[in-house]
């Protein structure tokens, strides 16, 4: 398996930012990781490993990103107005650094994959429906989706309503987005063991408001055995990419 671990400098960000590559060919997915982890997250606990027939076979190159989560949604001495100007940051790093450079160094022309697990799912969905014209397909396990779980109330702040997907997502009405969003594959997966409460309920109001708004995604709750970690990660993971293959999504 092709491996590089490299960095470049974040305009946007004001400094070097580090993230692994895993592979050579493929559909490209940019890896969220868990609350403050790096980008050897996902090889540390597994997820790469578990994916690494999809890589091998050249059907996906994965992108681990580093963190910004302390200086935004965990950065506690901060207000919530602030917390969600700090991740639009990171936002711009991700679309107008990252993404372009993803872009020049794959052959792959079509949308790209977000992924994640507990708070890299909540960036997973978060991204996809900001950005749904860059990113087509969703993987996202045991996620919250709802700003207030870091920021508290936050009133009527624009920068955390717009990273707030119960909020924002219930509110939108602009065709363009809800296209887009007809168009693209969330993959929305939940256990339903210790430590997931807060992610089910968050994965059940997520899911009211893709019926609402008719945008078709698969919600898909696991048993009452299936806890908040990473065993079960290693499981869902490539479980959906099985899928997505079988459904054409890995092949251009």
């Amino acid at each position: 398996m092709n491996f590089e671990s490299r960095s470049h400098y974040s305009g946007a960000l004001g400094r070097e930012m580090h993230f692994n590559k895993y592979g050579h060919a493929g559909r490209p997915v940019i890896v969220f990781p868990s609350s403050g982890g790096s980008q050897h997250e996902f090889g540390d606990f597994g997820m790469v490993e578990a994916a690494a027939d999809f890589i091998n076979r050249g059907k996906l190159i994965i992108y681990t990103v580093s963190s910004f989560d302390s200086e935004s949604w965990l950065a506690d001495w901060k207000n919530p107005s602030d917390k969600g100007q700090a991740h639009n940051a990171y936002d711009r790093y991700i679309i107008h650094e990252l993404v372009p450079l993803v872009r020049h160094e794959s052959p792959w022309q079509g949308k790209l994959m977000t992924a994640g697990a507990s708070m890299g799912a909540f960036h997973a969905v978060n991204f996809s429906l900001r950005h749904p014209d860059v990113f087509g397909a969703c993987v996202a396990m045991s996620g919250v989706y709802d700003a207030r779980y870091f920021t508290g109330d936050f009133g009527d702040d624009h920068a955390v309503y717009e990273n707030s997907p119960i909020d924002f997502l219930w509110n939108l009405s602009d065709p363009w987005f809800l296209e887009q969003y007809r168009q693209n594959d969330f993959i929305i997966c939940v256990g339903q063991g210790a430590w997931e409460s807060p992610h089910i309920y968050d994965t059940s109001r997520l899911q009211d408001a893709f019926v609402a708004k008719n945008i078709p995604g698969w919600f898909d709750f696991w048993g009452s055995d299936v806890a908040h970690d990473w065993p079960w990660w290693r499981k869902q993971w490539p479980y959906f990419l099985s899928v997505l293959e079988q459904q054409g999504k890995l092949n251009e």
